[in-house]
């Protein structure tokens, strides 16, 4: 049985395994396509490669994708943004130009495309553990384990773990798979609120003789915004250091116009360029992909144009829970808690799942092995640190679903003041007084433990781990909020203002003062006891 099946070979399921693997757990990926990647997909060209997925990066913003390309040791380059922009307002009429005007802020792509990130994540990983042309059909919760069945061909296989993590958007795990038991109802409106990143795109590539553009002052970039464009926006797309010259663009049609047109397209494509630049243009090769007609992309509810409940880069946080008893998790870009639908949102989701899953191993083992000779080798209070932050890494779900209750009871009571740091307030203190009991229950050996100006050494230790915690239960709540319908009459409740959420932070702080010295104090007690009870030296 694997410790962990993963679903979707894309950037996050990707940098999960790579994430297990470092932590020796026991994994296997299976992707639906015949290839890795997901949503990065780079089409070859004259020794280089063009992106039509995700292509930018911003390092300054996303530091989780720019730390794993300078780890990985892959060549980047930024975004050509220097020179004048280009506006096509009217179809019969030039385009304007606007100087001084710089549109990507600091992006920056990959030479070879941005698959070369994703064969560089899959390098590190056992090659017999990528499972191509696996479509996840059903899931089903058995107790101690998950079942998951796949089709393959013709074919179909069934696969057992102790754990999944589903890392596919959610409206298409919504509508593909069939869980058993089913979701509950607030989970699959989340699922269907979470708009499918790229799901509504088309994007192409053109390669050019030459980047007659830059001759002429020109960024490349450019904006079509007439009720005929073909083309919506355009960029500069070459790889100077492989003399590839291109343009880049997404297009203004909708799915419904590129289906019907799709025969035409690259005519029309090549017409819009020099309407825009004013001359003809030489298109040596067009590369174009229509992310809407993907079907392991685009969801029927992405296709009908469902509104999404996503604020921001924000993800709703009922997609960050653990399901089944901690046993189901979901991953991929639109679940993350910042920069949803972006490589850094991919990132986010594996470093999450991958934290969560590794305390609970760690929890598991250390819990199963209480009296082995691992807890004696590391010593009780080690052991003892590690039981309470695998503890503690396990509570952000259970706080969450405490705050939303309280927060439900105080809708119900029409209580109008201060709901959200009432209800979020009253489980952060409850979860601190689980959490004293939780410390006088381990086996700390107080005795030798040093005291310095009446704080216990161990206390700082016992503190750190609700720094993350807090962090993220602060994110969820900020997040849910936004989503909540039974908010939206409540517009301070609903957005958090910076003074609101400064005075909710300020309650959660005096909590966790308060509960750090009752640790503090309760630590010394104990050492009290054990001193006095320690037999005298002769």
């Amino acid at each position: 049985m694997l410790d962990v099946a993963i679903v979707g070979a894309g950037v996050s399921g990707l940098a999960l395994a790579r994430r297990l693997r470092q932590r020796g757990l026991n994994f296997e990926i299976f992707e639906a396509r015949d290839r890795i990647g997901g949503r990065i997909f780079t089409v070859p060209a004259r020794g280089a490669g063009l992106d039509l997925g995700a292509g930018w990066y911003w390092p300054e913003t996303q530091p989780l994708v720019a730390a794993l390309v300078a780890e990985l040791g892959l060549s980047n380059y930024a975004q050509y943004d220097e020179g004048g922009v280009l506006h096509l307002r009217e179809a019969d009429k030039k385009a304007e130009r606007i100087d001084d005007k710089r549109l990507y802020d600091g992006a920056r792509r990959l030479h070879g495309g941005m698959t070369t990130l994703v064969d560089a994540i899959a390098r590190s990983l056992p090659t017999e553990a990528i499972k191509l042309n696996h479509r996840l059909t059903h899931i089903s919760d058995r107790g101690d384990h998950v079942a998951l069945t796949f089709t393959t061909g013709e074919d179909s296989v069934d696969v057992f773990a102790r754990q999944a993590v589903l890392s596919l958007p959610p409206r298409l795990l919504r509508e593909t798979v069939d869980f058993a038991p089913p979701l509950d109802e607030a989970t699959d409106r989340a699922m269907l609120g979470a708009e499918t990143w790229m799901a509504a795109q088309a994007k192409v590539a053109i390669e050019v003789a030459a980047p007659f553009w830059r001759e002429r002052g020109l960024s490349g970039s450019a904006y079509a915004t007439h009720e005929q464009a073909i083309l919506g926006e355009v960029f500069d797309a070459c790889d100077m250091s492989k003399q590839l010259f291109a343009l880049g663009g997404f297009l203004a049609l909708d799915a419904g116009l590129r289906e019907t047109f799709s025969v035409g397209l690259p005519l029309l494509i090549a017409s819009q360029l020099g309407s825009i630049f004013g001359a003809d243009v030489e298109c040596l090769a067009t590369h174009y992909v229509d992310w809407a007609q993907e079907p392991l992309t685009c969801s029927a509810a992405d296709r009908a144009g469902e509104p999404s409940d996503q604020t921001g880069d924000v993800a709703n946080p009922l997609l960050r829970r653990a399901l089944w008893d901690k046993k189901l998790y979901f991953g991929g870009s639109e679940t993350a808690v910042r920069n949803s639908g972006y490589i850094e949102g991919a990132l986010d989701s594996a470093r999450r799942v991958a934290r969560a899953l590794a305390a609970l191993a760690e929890k598991q083992g250390l819990v199963a092995g209480a009296d082995s000779e691992a807890i004696a080798h590391l010593g009780l209070n080690e052991a003892s640190l590690i039981q309470f932050r695998g503890w503690v890494d396990g509570r952000s779900d259970a706080i969450f679903e405490d705050y939303r209750r309280r927060l439900t009871k105080g809708l119900a009571s029409r209580e109008r003041d201060s709901l959200t740091q009432i209800a979020l307030l009253g489980a952060i203190e409850d979860v601190f007084q689980q959490a004293l009991a939780v410390l006088d229950s381990l086996p700390f050996d107080l005795a030798t433990t040093k005291v310095e100006l009446g704080r216990v050494e161990l206390v700082p230790r016992i503190q750190q781990p609700f720094g993350d915690l807090m962090q993220t239960i602060m994110d969820d709540v900020v997040a849910y909020n936004q989503t909540s319908c039974a908010l939206s009459n409540f517009p301070s409740e609903h957005r958090l203002s910076g003074e609101y959420k400064s005075a909710i932070l300020q309650d959660i702080a005096g909590a966790w003062r308060e509960f750090s010295l009752t640790a503090n104090r309760r630590l010394l007690e104990r050492k009290n006891s054990a001193c006095v009870g320690a037999p005298a030296n002769d």
